[in-house]
């Protein structure tokens, strides 16, 4: 039985080590979970035993499965005029834009998901941002750099928003240091709201240089 288990692992393993990843929605987040279920973790797993890599392993699948359903809310927005990017790699560097948004009228919106335990609430206080007790400020310094950086290659302004899938916001709403949090939920009318300012700017260009600038992650990172 031990013997077959050990197989079983390892043919997993390998099946996944070897898949080339499909691009999409919170494609890199299942990609690492994968990378981190070794053949010894996923035995541990199967015998009930806890290890850190096997922990690591569910809050990316966690994370990844969290972007696929915020994806499924706005893709709809699509049929709307909006082109809607998804899991994209930044020219330098390994991070990755869970979702970028171009509203018709030219407006860029970086939608961050963030999959945070329901068990406590997100809350700001005395200048920091914490769900629960914990202090989770730095968390939002990814998606500012992730911000800054489509602003700076687009050369217009780029509006950052967290995306909480899971985890309650005290008040229902949050802006925080500049930054607007919201219930995975409210996402299509959030941006909608925030899509409809008229500007100069042309969307399809926008569009483009989007498109050729931030390449599917699992395909620049394979």
């Amino acid at each position: 039985m031990t013997t077959l288990l050990v197989l079983a692992a390892i043919a997993a393993w390998l099946y996944h080590r070897n898949r080339i990843p499909q691009p999409g929605a919170g494609a890199s987040a299942e990609a690492r979970a994968r990378q981190l279920r070794t053949p010894a973790v996923r035995i541990a797993d199967a015998i009930g035993i806890p290890t850190q890599r096997g922990r690591e392993a569910a809050r990316y699948r966690a994370g990844a499965e969290g972007e696929q359903r915020t994806a499924d809310r706005i893709n709809p927005l699509r049929a709307e005029g909006w082109t809607i990017l998804h899991d994209r790699a930044l020219p330098t560097g390994r991070a990755n834009i869970d979702h970028l948004a171009i509203s018709p009228t030219g407006i860029v919106i970086v939608p961050d998901t963030k999959r945070w335990s329901a068990r406590y609430p997100v809350r700001a206080s005395s200048g920091r941002l914490l769900h629960g007790d914990r202090d989770v400020t730095d968390r939002l310094r990814g998606l500012r750099h992730e911000a800054s950086t489509v602003s700076r290659v687009l050369g217009v302004p780029v509006i950052p928003l967290v995306v909480m899938d899971g985890a309650p916001i005290e008040g229902g709403d949050l802006t925080f240091d500049g930054i607007r949090i919201i219930p995975a939920e409210r996402a299509p009318a959030v941006l909608r709201s925030l899509g409809n300012t008229r500007t100069s700017r042309d969307a399809q260009t926008l569009a483009r240089l989007a498109t050729s600038n931030f390449p599917p992650y699992t395909r620049k990172h394979r």
